[in-house]
């Protein structure tokens, strides 16, 4: 059985052959037709239009919906209530006689429901009212055909259009507000909102209704911090979201893709010339005007920022553990004994941590670590923490560990020692453990380089070296560059 889709296209065909002098047999073995289905065909009235979802309801082919009879009804209760629900329109249908399925039903009410347009929102501010921040990331392929994911933060003043884009490890929250708040400097201030998507760096649970429920704890100390306004975007609102999405999909475009690039630092210094060259030098074509012009109307009310970048910290809620250490992405930080168990905060800056215990009655600070595994002891923990283990055992064990904390060189020496004196090693580590508490970190672990180098072992001999600083370092400095 032919369908009217199929018949309504072979129309022209039949047509034109019999028009062209060919016979009703010819016609029919040509297009594929019965004698009598082109017969009919050529005796119709030319083709106008190929809908043939008009034509089937111009000759009312097809079984009719049982939901049909019902069209009037459920006009008017789509008029009287334009959100009502699919569902509800069923039950009432069914009470009217309905008999039919549900699909037939949902189907007609799709059809009969008023269609809502919602209005495009732009986000156009005036001076300094907001900023646009998003991360993004693009498969960078340099000359030599390597290929690096690279990851960058972009954000946008929405009123002079001045943009600035940092490249970042990663799409974490101490990547976004660090990057954040660098580029609130360059700007000269902050503005009164800004808009984000909402990633989990920013949100993690919000209603239906776009009302944030939990947010990320870190952004929210640092937004707390800067003082700033916060806007996200509304969740599954492509007209909300094209916005802040167009910044990555412009900074992708205008730049990553534009340029070829030789390494690292070559991407690093193009995207310095690429700063000024659409911020100073090219009119931006949103507004037809160079984002540094509009910007010195726009810095002016700029509000100033709380906290510089290298003083920026995230807060993190942390506990010191049962070995006196607080760990933070999988690096240990020292902590008074006393401060055994007790909940405490991590201050994460860029270059060190600052913990604080107890209601603030333990308190210290280290070089932040970033090598894998990598840890920090401060001095000033080391003898509280020695004594307060119980029994001798233990405190020698505290003591190596102490020791072993100073890195690969001082682990050697000491697995030296302990295999070449196997029954009195604890002596040698109480020894240089004394050792460590008088002279520090840098000068034993120069000493441990020295024996290691010399293949002598035993706390005499760095004692001896330590007697000698001078040559501790002069006998180093062969060994680095040898």
């Amino acid at each position: 059985m032919w369908t009217l889709r199929r018949f309504h296209l072979m129309k022209p065909e039949v047509q034109v052959l019999r028009g062209a002098g060919h016979s009703l047999a010819e016609t029919a073995k040509l297009v594929g037709v019965s004698q009598r289905s082109a017969r009919r065909l050529a005796g119709e009235a030319p083709v106008a239009n190929f809908d043939t979802e008009a034509e089937r309801e111009r000759r009312g082919i097809g079984r009719p919906s049982k939901a049909e009879p019902f069209r009037s009804f459920l006009i008017a209760e789509l008029a009287a209530q334009p959100d009502v629900l699919a569902v509800e329109l069923l039950r009432r249908a069914k009470n009217k006689g309905y008999a039919g399925g549900k699909s037939a039903l949902y189907e007609l009410v799709k059809e009969l429901r008023p269609k809502r347009i919602r209005p495009v929102v732009r986000f156009e501010g005036l001076p300094a009212e907001f900023s646009q921040h998003d991360f993004g990331h693009v498969d960078v392929r340099y000359l030599d055909g390597r290929v690096r994911r690279v990851h960058f933060f972009a954000s946008r003043l929405k009123y002079s259009r001045w943009v600035q884009v940092s490249l970042v490890e990663n799409e974490q929250v101490e990547a976004l507000v660090r990057a954040m708040v660098d580029h609130f400097a360059a700007w000269g201030g902050v503005p009164l909102v800004s808009v984000f998507d909402r990633p989990k760096t920013i949100a993690l649970k919000w209603t239906k209704e776009g009302v944030v429920t939990e947010w990320n704890p870190a952004f929210a100390g640092v937004a707390l911090d800067l003082g700033i306004g916060v806007e996200l975007c509304w969740p599954y609102s492509p007209e909300q979201k094209g916005s802040v999405e167009n910044l990555v999909g412009w900074v992708k475009g205008s730049f990553f893709k534009q340029r070829r690039f030789v390494d690292d630092e070559d991407l690093q210094r193009q995207l310095l010339e690429w700063h000024d060259e659409v911020n100073t030098k090219r009119p931006s074509r949103a507004t037809r005007v160079i984002p540094a012009v509009r910007l010195a109307d726009e810095r002016p009310r700029l509000r100033p920022l709380r906290i510089a970048p290298a003083n920026l910290a995230l807060r993190i809620p942390l506990a010191v553990g049962p070995t006196g250490y607080v760990m933070h992405d999988t690096h240990p930080y020292s902590m008074h004994p006393d401060a055994l168990g007790l909940p405490c905060t991590l201050w994460l800056y860029r270059d060190r941590v600052k913990i604080v215990a107890g209601g603030g009655r333990f308190t210290c600070e280290h070089e932040r670590k970033f090598g894998l595994d990598e840890g920090s002891t401060l001095p000033e923990h080391r003898a509280p923490r020695v004594a307060s283990v119980s029994g001798k055992r233990a405190k020698r064990y505290t003591k190596r560990e102490h020791l072993f904390a100073l890195g690969e060189e001082a682990l050697a020496y000491i697995t030296e020692v302990v295999h070449r004196r196997p029954k009195v090693w604890y002596r040698d580590v109480d020894e240089l453990h004394d050792l460590l508490e008088v002279h520090g970190d840098v000068a034993l672990r120069l000493a441990f380089a020295r024996g290691l180098a010399e293949r002598v072992y035993g706390h005499e001999y760095i004692a001896h070296y330590l007697a000698n600083p001078v040559g501790v370092i002069r006998a180093a400095q062969q060994e680095l560059f040898s």
